[in-house]
């Protein structure tokens, strides 16, 4: 006891919580000279944001490091208006501001010591990538990006200069990636974060990796996130505070790499290359160089056919999904529970939200079938809408109808039945939940992998 005591008192001391000890985050497993380390980044600055320790340990282990940009974040026009004192109105103007982010990327890799020759960028378009993933596939109309006007991808340094923005480009450039380098591990976007490019680059990542299977060896894969509301805190540089998770996604099974003071110094020089962005909110991009970086994804959850009493496969939407910073964000999510299951040929899904399903308040269940042997390409990509007492089926763009889908309540729970058939008969399924008043997105939970066979 007096030695718990004692080391406690030094733990304070020396300015460490006490509390935060006690739930530390387990190690992430060493970097080895044989490793392959493949980081796919949203936007340029995000792989310095999440992982800047991260590639210089495994760097510093001999390691092969490369990073793979999504877009190039050309589409927040309120960094560009502050960095460049004025208002871009053409498409010339949001280009230049991508091509500069793509300098600042290059440069702050170059100081972490990962040269020009281990970075590719995919430049599709920022803010774009989800609509393309839910909605651009076997079309000759590609995505046009609302800044930019345009198309196609337009920077000639890109991986496929000219590529349309659909998702057969999209896919194909990442899985051409991945095949090129055949990772040992992939550090990737979160399926929780709050930044839809972050969401679009995981879900087109985890397809990739599963379209590969069999051809190259299986990377293991780090999620990293971002993006959530008045996270992390405090804000500005605090080189001895430990990033930990936030609120509600705490109990993910996160793990840790930890930075020693230099490498912590090298991540926020890394991250101050990036100088269009950190004009705009100077202290939160600095806020994620601390003394450890974060990862952790979600379980697959397997759909096992049998009775309706002992076969949901509960997700915790209360506890573990949502972006919440605090306690009292998540009191106020609409989505309390939800919950999948498999009888025979159908997924059945069960959600309670706090709110009374009406006119103008209502819910999308979004549904991307994947089957081994089927171009991604010609799977559904469904999302389901319900409000009042309507449901209504859409694959991609177009409205469908799904012989023997149901949809009925049961005091505060909401049933869902949906035909596999209508998925595609996949082999996995990408779920997400998500709610709207009018045309107002609200909340929307985690992507989720759901095993169906």
């Amino acid at each position: 006891m007096k030695q718990t005591s004692l080391m406690m008192m030094l733990l304070v001391m020396l300015g460490v919580s006490v509390a935060a000890h006690a739930q530390e985050e387990p190690p992430m497993p060493p970097f080895s000279k044989d490793d392959r380390v493949l980081i796919f980044a949203p936007h340029p600055d995000d792989e310095s944001i999440g992982c800047a320790g991260v590639i210089q340990q495994a760097l510093a282990a001999g390691a092969d490091v490369r990073v793979c940009y999504f877009t190039n974040g050309d589409h927040n026009e309120l960094s560009f208006v502050v960095y460049e004192k004025k208002v871009p109105l053409f498409s010339k103007g949001f280009i230049k501001m991508g091509e500069l982010r793509r300098k600042e990327a290059t440069l702050a890799m170059e100081y972490l010591q990962v040269g020009k020759d281990r970075l590719t960028f995919l430049s599709y378009p920022d803010w774009g990538t989800m609509r393309i993933m839910m909605e651009y596939w076997e079309t000759d109309a590609p995505f046009m990006s609302l800044l930019t006007r345009i198309k196609a991808v337009p920077y000639p340094e890109a991986l496929s200069y000219g590529a349309p923005y659909v998702g057969e480009s999209v896919l194909g450039d990442i899985t051409r990636v991945i095949a090129g380098f055949r990772p040992t591990k992939v550090f990737v976007s979160h399926p929780v974060d709050a930044n839809r490019d972050h969401r679009a680059l995981y879900l087109f990542v985890t397809v990739a990796i599963w379209d590969l299977e069999g051809r190259i060896a299986a990377p293991a894969i780090f999620p990293y996130i971002v993006h959530v509301p008045r996270w992390p805190q405090p804000r500005g540089y605090h080189p001895r505070s430990p990033l930990t998770p936030p609120y509600v996604i705490g109990k993910i099974g996160w793990r840790r790499t930890n930075l020693g003071w230099l490498e912590v110094r090298a991540k926020r020089k890394a991250i101050r290359y990036y100088r269009s962005q950190i004009e705009y909110e100077p202290s939160y991009l600095i806020s994620f160089a601390r003394r450890n970086e974060l990862f952790g994804g979600y379980p697959d959850i397997d759909l096992r056919d049998g009775a309706a009493s002992e076969s949901w496969q509960d997700v915790r939407a209360a506890e573990e999904i949502g972006v919440e910073a605090t306690k009292e964000d998540a009191a106020k999510k609409n989505i309390s529970a939800l919950a999948y299951q498999r009888r025979g040929g159908d997924l059945y899904i069960r959600f309670t939200i706090r709110n009374p399903v009406d006119e103008a308040f209502g819910v999308n269940i979004h549904l991307l079938g994947y089957r081994k042997g089927t171009p991604f390409a010609r799977m559904p990509k469904v999302r389901i809408s319900v409000n009042g007492l309507r449901m209504e089926f859409r694959d991609k763009k177009r409205r469908i109808r799904a012989a023997g889908a149901k949809y009925h309540t049961q005091g505060k729970d909401h049933y869902l039945r949906v035909p596999l058939a209508a998925l595609g008969n996949p082999d996995r399924i990408l779920a997400s939940m998500s709610t709207f008043l009018g045309g107002l997105d609200l909340d929307e939970t985690a992507w989720r992998v759901l095993v169906v066979e």
